[in-house]
C-alpha cells in the first residue's frame, strides 16, 4: 500500500539528501546564476547540474552569491562519458570543482553508460576520490538494471539517476534501488511537459486545487527512496514546484497515475544503452 511522504529529506547511509532538487538542463550563464540563487533563496537545498550541460561556472557563481552555508547544500554534478578513462576522470573532477567554487562535490555521476571503456577502472577512481574527500557520495546515471547490477558490484554506488515520470515506468529499477539502499533520482519527472495536458491528471490536480505539474511531484515523492530534479528556467515554476509538501494524494490517485505508464522514453540519444538487452 502506498502511504504518503511528507518528509522533504531522506537519509542513506548516514547522507542527508533534500527529496525536491533544481536540476540545471538547458540553464547557462547568468540565467543559472539566478536560477540556483533563486533556488536556494527559497527553500531549495539540492542542486544538479553536469559537465556536459556547460554550466557549472553559473552554478558556482550562484552558490557563492547565496547566503545558504555550502554545508546545507547537496550538490550533483556528473561526468561526461569521454572523461571516463582514470587520469581523465580525476583531471575531470578536478575541473569540476574549480568552476563549481567549491571543495568537494556531494554526489557525483557517471552520466550515461561507456562500454568502450573498464567500468571497474572508472568506479574504482571515483572510490579514490571519495575516500580523498573530493566527493562525498558515488553513483551513476542512465544505468539500465544489467548495467546497475555490474556496478554495484564493482563499488560503493549511492545513487541511480534516470528518467522517470507517469508515461515512462521505472519499477526493476525502483526496487533494485531499494534493495541496495540506493537513492532513486528522477530526471524530466514531467515528461519534458508531455503530462501537462493530460486530462487523468488535470481532473487529479483540480481535485486538490493544484498543477498537474505539482501533482506529479507529490507522486513521485511519496514513493519510497525517490528525489526529484524537474528543470525551472523560471521563478514562477521554482515557487510552485517547491509547494508540494502541504497535499496528499489517496491510494486510488497514485493508481491512477501509475496507470498512465506508455514506454514513452524521452531520452534516448545514440550514445545510449541498448534497453532491452540489459533489462534484466
Amino acid at each position: 500500500m502506498h502511504k504518503s511522504n511528507d518528509s522533504a529529506t531522506l537519509t542513506l547511509r548516514g547522507t542527508t539528501v533534500p527529496r525536491l532538487g533544481l536540476g540545471t538542463y538547458e540553464i547557462v550563464g547568468a540565467a543559472c546564476t539566478r536560477a540556483v540563487q533563486h533556488a536556494l533563496d527559497i527553500g531549495y537545498r539540492h542542486i544538479d547540474t553536469a559537465q556536459a550541460y556547460g554550466n557549472e561556472a553559473a552554478v558556482g557563481k550562484g552558490l557563492a552569491s547565496s547566503q545558504v552555508p555550502r554545508q546545507e547544500i547537496f550538490l550533483t554534478t556528473k561526468v561526461w562519458i569521454s572523461n571516463f578513462a582514470p587520469g581523465r576522470l580525476r583531471q575531470a573532477t578536478e575541473e569540476s570543482l574549480r568552476q563549481l567554487g567549491t571543495e568537494y562535490i556531494d554526489l557525483l555521476l557517471l552520466h550515461w553508460p561507456q562500454p568502450s571503456e573498464p567500468l571497474a577502472g572508472t568506479l574504482h577512481m571515483m572510490t579514490r576520490l571519495r575516500e580523498e574527500g573530493k566527493i562525498h557520495q558515488l553513483g551513476v546515471s542512465n544505468f539500465p538494471p544489467g548495467l546497475l547490477r555490474q556496478a554495484i558490484e564493482l563499488a560503493p554506488l549511492f545513487c541511480n539517476q534516470v528518467e522517470y515520470h507517469p508515461y515512462l515506468a521505472q519499477e526493476k529499477l525502483l526496487a533494485m534501488a531499494r534493495a541496495h539502499n540506493l537513492l532513486f533520482t528522477a530526471y524530466a519527472p514531467l515528461a519534458n511537459g508531455r503530462v501537462l495536458k493530460d486530462p487523468v491528471l488535470a481532473k487529479i490536480a483540480r481535485a486538490h486545487s493544484k498543477s498537474v505539474g505539482q501533482v506529479v511531484l507529490r507522486w513521485l515523492l511519496d514513493q519510497e527512496q525517490v528525489a526529484v530534479i524537474p528543470k525551472a528556467a523560471s521563478a514562477a515554476n521554482r515557487v510552485s514546484n517547491f509547494e508540494i509538501f502541504d497535499f496528499s494524494l489517496s491510494e486510488g490517485e497514485h493508481q491512477q497515475i501509475a496507470s498512465l505508464e506508455r514506454g514513452l522514453r524521452i531520452y534516448d540519444p545514440s550514445w545510449a544503452p541498448d534497453w532491452a538487452a540489459w533489462d534484466e
